[in-house]
C-alpha cells in the first residue's frame, strides 16, 4: 500500500512519448489537438525547449552540441498542468498541486488518446514517466544519513562537511527493457530554506518500440510502481516526517 503524505515534496511529474511516425510530421497536427484539449487546456503558447546536450571530438577538440525544439505548449487556466506537442514528442506535465496517480494516469491515457488519433503514429519510440522532488531545510548542516539511504559516499580521509553535489546511477529493469535514472542534488534554495535537495527519479522504455501503442496503461502502471518504491528506498523515516506521514 503506497505512503500518504500531508506535504508531499514532488514538484513536477511528467509523462513524455516520442512517437514512430506512421508518416511525415504535419503543422497542422498542434492546431487540430488545441480543438480537442482546449476546454481544459484553454491557454496556448510556443516555447523553445533545450532537449539534449551531447559532447562531440573534432579537429578543434571536443565541443558541446545542444539541440532544442519549438513546442506548442496548452495550459491550464490554474498553470497546474500543461500539454506539450513537438514533431513526433507528447509530454504532460503536472506541477503542484499534484492530485493523486489515480487522477494523473487518466490524465495521461485521456490526453495521450487524442493526440494518437490525429497524429497516427505507429509506434512509441520512448516512453518516460518522470517525477521530480524538492526537499528543503531550514536549517544547516545536516547529516544526510539522517533523512537519506541515497546520497554521495565520502572517503574519511576528505573533509566530512562538502559544498553543492549532485549523483546518479542507472538501473536496468524488465531484463535491460526498461531504465531508472536516479539522480539526487542539491539546487539554489528558496527564501525561506537554507538547504534545498532535489530526487528526481526516470523511469523509461530503453528498447525503442518494445512497447506497442494499447501497452501504454500497463507500462504507465509499472513504471509508476518502479519509481514510487525507489522513491520510499531513498529515504528513512526521518525524513518521511518532514512531509507529515499519515499512518
Amino acid at each position: 500500500m503506497s505512503r500518504k503524505y500531508r506535504n508531499p515534496p514532488l514538484v513536477e511529474a511528467l509523462c513524455e512519448f516520442q512517437f514512430v511516425p506512421s508518416q511525415p510530421w504535419d503543422m497542422t497536427i498542434p492546431g487540430l489537438l488545441y480543438e480537442k484539449v482546449r476546454s481544459d487546456f484553454p491557454e496556448k503558447q510556443q516555447q523553445r525547449i533545450t532537449v539534449a546536450s551531447a559532447f562531440q571530438s573534432g579537429q578543434g577538440g571536443v565541443a558541446q552540441r545542444v539541440e532544442s525544439d519549438q513546442r506548442m505548449q496548452f495550459i491550464r487556466s490554474d498553470k497546474s498542468a500543461l500539454l506539450q506537442v513537438a514533431p513526433d514528442l507528447f509530454t504532460i506535465n503536472h506541477l503542484t498541486p499534484y492530485p493523486t496517480w489515480e487522477i494523473f494516469k487518466p490524465l495521461i491515457l485521456n490526453n495521450l488518446e487524442k493526440c494518437q488519433d490525429i497524429a497516427k503514429p505507429k509506434g512509441f519510440r520512448r516512453i518516460g514517466l518522470r517525477y521530480i522532488n524538492k526537499i528543503g531545510f531550514n536549517e544547516r548542516p545536516i547529516e544526510l544519513a539522517d533523512y537519506f539511504n541515497y546520497y554521495p559516499f565520502i572517503p574519511t580521509e576528505l573533509p566530512q562537511t562538502h559544498g553543492a553535489f549532485q549523483i546518479g546511477v542507472e538501473f536496468p529493469y524488465e531484463g535491460g527493457l526498461d531504465l531508472l535514472r536516479l539522480t539526487f542534488k542539491s539546487v539554489i534554495p528558496e527564501k525561506s530554506e537554507v538547504l534545498a535537495l532535489l530526487l528526481d527519479i526516470d523511469y523509461s522504455v530503453s528498447m525503442p518500440e518494445s512497447i506497442s501503442l494499447h501497452q501504454a496503461s500497463d507500462w504507465l502502471e509499472k513504471a509508476h510502481t518502479n519509481i514510487e518504491k525507489a522513491f520510499e528506498l531513498c529515504m528513512t523515516d526521518k525524513c518521511r516526517t518532514l512531509f507529515g506521514e499519515e499512518r
